[in-house]
């Protein structure tokens, strides 16, 4: 499905005081507003992610999935900074006719939110029946909760915290002193420190998956090997990956973004940050996430107000949140179908 695109004509200011002369915002829809209007479904998407859900959350959103375009209307925003429609480095700066690169201003969550906002105006939407999202969507989905309490009935928080920890702010500053070690990440083009954004993109492969899954899935077939490891092919494939579909620029500024992430921030601290939110909310941890803790996840339920809370293992660390759909289908039929507030919901194994 092709991205729509949202063009606000009007000045956009963003937390740090600049403002955007005018604002895309990059899009997808999937299923009808019904009636009641009571069936919207929005998505906050990850780092690297697009608005295209139904190709990247195949098994929690899709025909035949927990969440369906026959029952829902679905909705995904591409997050200012990204490489997919919105506002981005790569955009005209209309006031010097060239792109922004090094220019862009810092984003914050907040900002990201902001957008997600006129984008809801514009569609009609006047509540959210379910708002979701894991890791940096997971972040956005808390921010709203927060700036609009009244507007979020429901309110699913994976694999996310309340504010950045200084263990995923120093993998993200290893990952940009990876890209600003590419000079020519200084040159002023699309493709520039490409080469450092595959390295960026190896680091953060440590953070996302972990120990055991590289064991297994990376193991040498044979004693003998003693160079061209699995590991080490398995780094570059994924770094290339990404270069061929992202961009350093936005990379790094969204980087920038999850490190300014903390929900306390002028309003009185965290925690009473987090007392503000009104939506039926879900927790949900990562057994095995290395980036997100389960302590933070912990936290959050302990904090917002009788919010529940689960959690599962995964081989796959912190991008379990994007593979493990039945375990996630199964907590959230729990939540949504089931009185839990205030409860820890019990993954059911066979």
């Amino acid at each position: 499905m092709t991205t729509q695109v949202y063009k606000y004509s009007q000045p956009f200011q963003l937390e740090s005081g600049y403002t955007f002369p005018e604002l895309e915002i990059g899009f997808h829809t999937y299923g009808q507003l019904n009636e009641k209007r009571d069936n919207v479904v929005w998505v906050c998407h990850a780092l690297t992610a697009n608005s295209d859900v139904l190709d990247w959350w195949v098994g929690l959103f899709g025909k035949g999935d927990y969440f369906n375009p026959g029952e829902h209307f679905i909705v995904c925003a591409n997050v200012l900074g990204s490489a997919y429609g919105t506002t981005s480095p790569l955009s005209i700066n209309p006031t010097t006719g060239q792109p922004y690169y090094l220019t862009y201003p810092n984003i914050s969550i907040r900002d990201m939110v902001k957008a997600h906002q006129l984008l809801a105006k514009h569609l009609g939407i006047d509540q959210i029946e379910v708002l979701i999202g894991g890791s940096l969507g997971g972040a956005q989905a808390m921010e709203w909760t927060i700036m609009e309490p009244d507007f979020i009935k429901n309110s699913i928080l994976i694999a996310t915290n309340a504010k950045n920890s200084p263990w995923g702010i120093a993998f993200n500053e290893s990952q940009r002193l990876a890209i600003s070690a590419d000079e020519t990440f200084y040159n002023g083009t699309p493709d520039g420190g490409s080469k450092g954004l595959k390295a960026a993109r190896s680091i953060a492969l440590l953070s996302y998956r972990g120990y055991k899954t590289y064991g297994i899935s990376q193991k040498e077939d044979s004693d003998d090997v003693i160079d061209n490891f699995k590991a080490s092919s398995y780094q570059s494939y994924q770094g290339d990956k990404l270069v061929n579909r992202f961009n350093a620029y936005s990379y790094w500024h969204l980087g920038k973004s999850m490190d300014s992430h903390n929900v306390g921030r002028n309003r009185g601290g965290v925690e009473k940050a987090l007392g503000l939110i009104k939506a039926n909310t879900l927790v949900i941890g990562i057994k095995s996430d290395l980036l997100f803790p389960i302590e933070e996840q912990e936290y959050l339920h302990k904090h917002i107000p009788n919010s529940s809370y689960a959690e599962f293992d995964s081989y796959y660390g912190h991008d379990g949140f994007l593979i493990e759909t039945g375990a996630l289908t199964q907590i959230i039929t729990s939540f949504l179908k089931t009185d839990t507030k205030g409860k820890v919901i019990q993954l059911q194994t066979a």
